[in-house]
């Protein structure tokens, strides 16, 4: 009866013991998760690879390779709560999953739009967390799995429609900055901008082409921002300013290259307007948008003093006790 009570008192005491590290799992639950992805891929494995090879071949999605680092990352800063949560499987969850596993082959005979398909993937996901930890996983993963939507390349139309007018306004905002110089005289049509210095026309004119658009820094930059809204301990609504900062930094950063990308062609020389030179000015233009970024920040955190550092300090009351009675 003895030794059936220590080992009673022993299970409690190891079923209280907190987790810390996802080492402390089980071989059972990495075999179980191994499982369910190998499943997932099975059954997804032509979006991932599609995804992928857009990731390898295209440098405006090229920063799809960090998605899922950050959502990993996001997963790790949540792990002690995950780690110890008391789970239970949730049956909406499994009919989402069937609902995710019909749309998919329904979306390629009916809709035929391939969009879907990768944000199919990504619900389904979801769906199965839902199923396997029910909501309260799902209020820890929530955003680590749906950030995985900024991985996802647009369709090309669509991607083209955004990345038109903002050559346009790129063009626009260089050719009125460049007019502000002496002896410059810029003429805007369209996205191509006629250069002419002391009267003398530059060959070629300046084409704010498709790389130049912005669009591939403001996808990099709006998916950090979410990144960055979430990790600071804010205020909603300062999180909120954040987060839609992101859209017109980025806009500012690439007007900001493509009028720096006028003048070198004009008063340095064409050739360090082009290729890799244009390529290390885009990178350039990051430092400028984390720095606009931060601004705002410290600009939000020195905004509103707190009302405990408002109030002047107590002064120190001394109690004497009296010894004459």
């Amino acid at each position: 009866m003895t030794e059936n009570y220590i080992s009673l008192a022993s299970d409690t005491a190891l079923s209280d013991k907190k987790l810390n590290q996802w080492q402390q799992l089980g071989l059972h639950s990495y075999i179980k998760i191994a499982a369910i992805g190998a499943a997932f891929y099975l059954v997804f494995h032509i979006q991932i690879d599609n995804i992928v090879g857009r990731w390898m071949s295209d440098s405006s999605w090229s920063h799809g390779f960090i998605i899922p680092l950050f959502s990993l990352y996001f997963l790790n800063q949540s792990k002690h709560e995950i780690l110890n949560l008391k789970t239970k499987p949730n049956y909406l969850g499994l009919l989402f999953v069937l609902c995710g596993l019909l749309f998919y082959p329904f979306n390629l005979i009916q809709f035929r739009f391939g969009y879907l398909n990768p944000l199919a993937m990504i619900a389904t996901s979801g769906a199965i967390v839902l199923f396997l930890g029910g909501w309260k996983l799902v209020k820890y993963t929530w955003l680590p799995v749906s950030y995985l939507v900024f991985a996802v390349p647009l369709p090309d139309r669509y991607y083209r429609s955004i990345t038109i007018p903002m050559r346009i306004w790129a063009a626009s905002a260089a050719g009125a900055l460049l007019n502000m110089v002496k002896d410059i005289e810029a003429d805007v049509s369209g996205v191509l901008i006629d250069v002419y210095y002391k009267g003398q026309k530059f060959e070629p004119s300046l084409d704010v082409a498709e790389a130049c658009s912005g669009m591939r820094l403001l996808m990099a930059f709006v998916a950090l921002g979410v990144a960055m809204a979430y990790l600071h301990k804010r205020p909603f609504w300062q999180r909120l300013v954040l987060l839609l900062s992101t859209i017109p930094i980025a806009i500012f950063c690439n007007i900001v290259r493509v009028t720096v990308t006028g003048f070198i062609h004009v008063l340095i020389d064409p050739k360090y307007a082009q290729g890799i030179y244009h390529d290390v000015l885009g990178l350039g233009m990051l430092p400028l948008a984390f720095a606009l970024y931060g601004a705002i920040a410290w600009f939000m955190s020195n905004l509103v003093v707190e009302e405990c550092k408002l109030q002047p300090p107590k002064e120190d009351v001394v109690v004497r006790k009296d010894n004459t009675k």
